[in-house]
């Protein structure tokens, strides 16, 4: 099975709602993109008008690969946009920036390609199974694109408070995948790190000219330097590193929950991850009301089998809750505690018809149509629609005592 060999294989088309007020001091914009990220696209038109950071809000992360349709809102300022890769369309104004609670839900048109005769049949039966006992909601590969391009975990060196490392790892450690300018940059700071005086001949470099300017006029203050970061951004690197924490505290539940003749094992940027491949009607009403939680030193456990979830990870991981903070920014850039449902139920999910697959002769395709709430990845339930049944790597965790009963209540947070 092939994805995204053309932008419009994938395509995305976010619901929302904002409120609309005539004098508004932001102007909001559907923009359609492709072959950029949601960072990418507003890089584009921040650096293309001028803009200051955050003065560009939206209501979530859309992927680099595939097409793509989403709000945007800029303040103060008409912006005009029609290019190949990104295009803005006015849509009114508004008294308010844009979060992700203007968004209502995604609708995605997936084409898959270069399927043979089992996989087809194999995506059928997935897709009447999944109707009915959902997919569990982690985070895919997407999120990790530091660990894909080298970088690692950079929230680890803030908790340490080593804010050189994660500048290094920022803006100095160039990725083998990565052939623009931005690489080059990269690779030019790692040559020259410490000499922030030096002169960077690639015009990609205007992206640090913030953080540079801090380093040459405070280059032991690292603190001060990276938090000249977008803000946006910043959160972002904290939360990727609570997705991990997520994604590896679940898989650890499922084992709790599940025999393992009932689990199987998906590999990802980041690892592996289990997912159900049948489950009691008894087990999917426990599943549907579920929540897992992005931790934060304030997260707190009422069940008992999340907690221990969490404790394993957090001991994988050789760190304890209240770790999970960043010093010396005086709290301007904290892990903040929030309930990520378990399942996810897809909406009219609708498989389409067989046909010739023009790019992969003599592979056939076919294109699956579904809504997602938002937050929830659709690669990932695609690449679920083909996970054949087999069993949990032996690298697996395995429970330290006997599985209890999964627990007949739903889980709710302290308050």
């Amino acid at each position: 099975m092939r994805l995204k060999q053309r932008p419009e294989d994938f395509l995305v088309t976010e619901s929302f709602r904002f409120r609309k007020h005539p004098a508004g001091r932001y102007r909001v914009y559907l923009m359609d993109k492709q072959k950029l990220s949601t960072f990418d696209a507003v890089e584009l038109i921040r650096e293309r008008f001028g803009l200051k950071p955050g003065s560009i809000s939206y209501c979530g992360l859309k992927d680099k690969q595939g097409r793509t349709e989403q709000i945007i809102a800029v303040e103060s300022v008409d912006v005009e946009m029609q290019e190949p890769n990104l295009r803005l369309k006015f849509l009114g104004r508004t008294d308010l920036p844009l979060s992700a609670q203007n968004t209502t839900s995604n609708r995605f048109s997936v084409t898959t390609r270069g399927l043979n005769t089992q996989e087809m049949d194999v995506l059928v039966q997935n897709a009447n199974e999944i109707k009915k006992i959902g997919f569990i909601n982690y985070f895919d590969s997407q999120r990790f694109g530091s660990i894909k391009h080298g970088q690692g975990y950079i929230a680890k060196d803030l908790i340490r408070g080593d804010f050189e490392a994660a500048l290094h790892n920022y803006m100095a450690k160039p990725s083998k995948l990565d052939k623009s300018d931005d690489a080059k940059v990269k690779q030019f700071w790692a040559e020259n790190w410490g000499r922030f005086d030096a002169y960077c001949p690639y015009k990609a470099n205007k992206k640090y000219a913030r953080i540079l300017f801090s380093l040459r006029t405070n280059p032991k203050d690292f603190a001060r330097a990276f938090m000249q970061i977008d803000s946006d951004y910043r959160a972002m690197l904290l939360f990727t590193y609570q997705s991990f924490l997520w994604n590896e505290g679940v898989r650890r539940l499922l084992q709790l929950m599940f025999s393992r003749e009932d689990l199987a094992v998906m590999p990802y940027q980041a690892g592996s991850l289990l997912f159900h491949l049948r489950a009691s009607s008894e087990q999917i009403n426990i599943l549907k009301q579920l929540h897992f939680p992005l931790l934060s030193p304030k997260s707190t456990f009422s069940n008992p089998q999340i907690e221990e979830a969490v404790m394993w990870v957090l001991g994988k991981e050789k760190i304890k809750l209240e770790d999970l903070k960043v010093p010396h920014v005086g709290g301007k850039l904290f892990f903040k505690h929030e309930e990520r449902p378990l399942l996810i139920l897809p909406y009219k999910l609708v498989v389409g018809k067989v046909r010739e697959d023009e790019l992969n002769p003599p592979h056939k395709k076919i294109n699956v149509a579904f809504t997602l709430k938002p937050g929830s990845y659709a690669t990932l339930l695609v690449k679920r629609l083909f996970l054949e049944g087999n069993s949990p790597d032996s690298s697996s965790p395995k429970p330290s005592r006997p599985k209890p009963a999964p627990r007949k209540y739903p889980y709710r947070p302290h308050k």
